[in-house]
């Protein structure tokens, strides 16, 4: 797979995120991730990766949840 990771928008981060089983408010285990909502632009790959940082979920992974 290519190690580059698709532009994506907040609400397509989001929607991911949330099938994961995070919810959009304070979890009972305190895990927190942090989706910069800016409306019409793409996450920045910097930012991205952080994110998939804190989901601890790899690239792959990340593209399979696409």
């Amino acid at each position: 797979m290519s190690p580059y990771l698709p532009q994506v928008k907040a609400r397509d981060l989001v929607r991911i995120v949330r099938k994961l089983g995070f919810d959009l408010d304070r979890p009972s285990d305190k895990a927190r991730v942090v989706i910069p909502m800016h409306a019409g632009k793409d996450i920045k790959p910097k930012t991205l990766h952080g994110i998939l940082d804190d989901l601890r979920i790899t690239p792959e992974q990340f593209k399979e949840l696409l």
